[in-house]
């Protein structure tokens, strides 16, 4: 999938600092710094390389360093071995700091220059903002004062994790931000279903078999479903997620980027730049958001108390920092349609919710029916060929096709081929992150999200909050344990159609 003569900016040095801000949260401890020793474990850290941790707590190097070594056996995919956690150790440094006094940023600025003479590591940065998104502003603006931004003879890069903004206005305002500091080629927006295997085995399943891009348009293919569906709920993060929603959690990044993928074009070429096109190409694609489109092609749900693996659980509005009457969405359906040659006619349903009776995120490929002649004029029901993309916690491919039953005369049975295999690992799990920052210290941006195709997503999305918002529905409407409100399945039903649960 990636074009090797397009993975390194500058010089090709993969030597760096990596300063993450947000050093003693859990995204560093349970994400990044399992991510970081299984680099070391292959081999793809650098010598020359070191880690700064910022954080605001008062503790010592030594303290600092013994936590991530337990954060680090209980997160890693792999055992630690004593000699890889000695190397990793020796790179890693604690510095105590709130980022919120911009003053200080000149401070660890001198730090790092300091550290480059013993580390070599040729001056060059990673700013990973591992913080909540109404920080991002404010470091970059603590790295601009700091001149951090851009140095001669090195490289900087940034990276912010999602959300990128709230809605549309926010999201410019915030990207004009960062272009103030950092060029375009230098940020990298994580979306860390993009570090999935299955995810970018959606190009090498269409692109290197004939079998199936021959036939990966309107001609063949009936609709493609999208799910990606959770058993667990808010839990701790009720007061995020008021603010968030599963549009804004979920569709406006996950889903866009996994619909972008399954429905582009072949790209010219691998290098980074035109696969991001080819995906911006698709969203921008997306039929008009109409009233009638949203009245008629998009069902907002909110989940209610119910039973999950039999065990009683309450309902969103009974969840902590969560207000009795919210009218936050937990889960969302719509039908779309993707208007250019290769897809017009072709119906994409997405779903996506919180406290489903499955975790499960896959994508499902329904081929067109074959007419009622021949072997199914009479009494034989045909199943469609399908074709699913499982990207977890099963992650391989199913492919159902019909053939005839050997134990009847003229019986025909739909038969199954699965490669899939059980990875109850495949979350937001470090093996992704693995992937992501080993693309961002070679340059390769393959991976990341380009502000254009951003932008175009948050066009799509913002229509879609503004009539949630607007729009009162009469919450909650699906039990907790259930597949989501009656009104997503009669959104498939309508039309003929239903959600398939392979």
């Amino acid at each position: 999938m990636i074009d090797n003569d397009n993975l390194k900016n500058g010089d090709g040095n993969l030597s760096a600092i990596l300063v993450i801000f947000g050093g003693t949260g859990d995204l560093t401890h349970r994400k990044l710094m399992p991510a970081l020793y299984n680099l070391v474990l292959d081999g793809l850290l650098p010598e020359q390389f070191s880690i700064v941790s910022v954080g605001r707590r008062d503790k010592t190097e030594e303290e600092y360093r013994s936590e991530i070594h337990e954060a680090i056996q209980k997160h890693s995919r792999n055992k630690v071995d004593d000699k890889l956690w000695e190397k990793l150790n020796k790179m890693i440094h604690y510095y105590r700091f709130d980022f919120t006094n911009l003053e200080g940023f000149t401070a660890l600025n001198e730090y790092l220059d300091r550290l480059d003479e013993t580390a070599h590591t040729g001056g060059n940065r990673v700013f990973y903002l591992a913080v909540a998104p109404e920080y991002f502003e404010t470091i970059v603006q603590g790295l601009q004062q700091s001149n951090m931004g851009k140095k001669k003879d090195a490289w900087s890069r940034l990276i912010i994790e999602k959300p990128f903004g709230k809605d549309l206005k926010t999201a410019r305002q915030l990207n004009n931000k960062l272009l103030e500091v950092f060029d375009e080629s230098s940020i990298y927006r994580i979306d860390h279903y993009l570090g999935k295997e299955m995810i970018q085995n959606i190009m090498v399943l269409r692109f290197c078999n004939s079998i199936f891009e021959s036939i990966w348009n309107n001609k063949f293919i009936d609709n493609i479903q999208i799910s990606l569906t959770e058993k667990l709920g808010v839990g701790t993060r009720g007061g995020y997620y008021e603010h968030s929603g599963a549009m804004r959690d979920m569709l406006q990044n996950h889903i866009m980027q996994i619909l972008s993928m399954v429905a582009m074009e072949p790209p010219v070429n691998l290098k980074t730049d035109s696969i991001r096109t080819e995906k911006q190409k698709v969203i921008e694609a997306i039929e008009e958001i109409t009233p009638e489109f949203l009245r008629d092609n998009v069902v907002f749900g909110q989940y209610g108390k119910g039973v999950i693996d039999g065990t009683p659980v309450v309902g969103y509005r009974e969840e902590e920092n969560v207000p009795a009457n919210s009218n936050t969405e937990t889960f969302v359906a719509l039908k779309l349609h993707i208007n250019n040659f290769r897809w017009a006619g072709t119906p994409f349903y997405i779903r996506t919710g919180k406290r489903m009776g499955t975790k499960s995120a896959e994508i499902v490929v329904q081929f067109k029916d074959l007419p009622n002649i021949l072997y199914f004029k009479d009494r034989n029901i045909q199943e469609p060929n399908l074709l699913v993309l499982r990207i977890q916690p099963s992650v391989g491919v199913f492919f159902q096709f019909n053939t005839k039953n050997f134990s009847t005369h003229n019986d025909i049975v739909a038969t199954k081929m699965d490669t899939s295999y059980e990875s109850p690992t495949q979350g937001n799990t470090p093996e992704a992150y693995e992937r992501l920052i080993y693309d961002i210290l070679r340059g390769d941006a393959t991976l990341f999200s380009r502000w254009d195709e951003v932008e175009a997503a948050w066009s799509v999305a913002d229509q879609i909050i503004k009539y949630r918002e607007q729009k009162k529905v009469n919450f909650p409407n699906y039990d907790s344990g259930s597949m989501g409100p009656v009104r997503a399945f009669e959104l498939l039903a309508k039309d003929g159609r239903k959600w398939w649960n392979v």
